[in-house]
């Protein structure tokens, strides 16, 4: 996670094991695409936010981010 971006502990609280291996296995070179993350949130049934803080506590960066979400 870069030194710039923080992460409020209560969603970072939130962040389950499932979670971020579903992230690490959406990832492709340490990225994935904001679409993907999204729908993987809504997938789990987790804010876009919490999703976010998976990527960024295991160093996978967002890609393609049209709306702002991550």
């Amino acid at each position: 996670m870069s030194a710039d971006k923080t992460i409020d502990p209560a969603i970072a609280d939130r962040v389950t094991p499932e979670l971020v291996a579903a992230v690490v296995a959406a990832a492709v070179d340490g990225k994935v695409a904001c679409a993907r993350l999204r729908k993987l949130a809504e997938d789990m049934n987790v804010p876009y936010k919490v999703a976010g803080a998976a990527a960024d506590l295991n160093g996978v960066k967002v890609r393609d981010c049209d709306l702002g979400c991550f």
